[in-house]
């Protein structure tokens, strides 16, 4: 891949680590304790635990992309980035403009998600 189009990722990548990072999605830990007024009511404590249970699930979610973000840099310092895991090939310029991190190529990434659409059906 062209150093030119290289540096475009790495800025882009470098630009959504920060968003995370400042969002404060990963910072606000309020949602994630209960008070004492929310155990008395029942209906208080489902919908706080199910709160709760959303935060948690977007923390997570922007935890594993900052991870791949930064695997992402770590591929690029050692040149394999936008190239699939699985065939070698390069990664479309399309699939890496809207997911810089990406570490499969289309065909591959479609065909890991039929995978795990079949292993949890079984």
């Amino acid at each position: 891949m062209e150093k030119a189009k290289i540096e475009k990722y790495k800025k882009m990548l470098l630009t959504l680590k920060t968003q995370i990072l400042s969002g404060g999605v990963l910072k606000i830990a309020s949602d994630l304790h209960i008070s004492p007024e929310d155990l008395s009511e029942e209906g208080d404590l489902a919908n706080h635990v199910i709160h709760q249970e959303i935060s948690f699930n977007i923390k997570n979610r922007e935890l594993k992309k900052l991870r791949e973000i930064e695997e992402a840099l770590d591929r690029i310092e050692s040149n394999c980035f936008g190239e699939c895991d699985d065939c070698g090939e390069e990664i479309s310029e399309k699939r890496l403009n809207t997911q810089p991190w990406t570490t499969l190529c289309i065909h591959h990434a479609e065909e890991r998600e039929r995978e795990t659409f079949v292993k949890k059906l079984a």
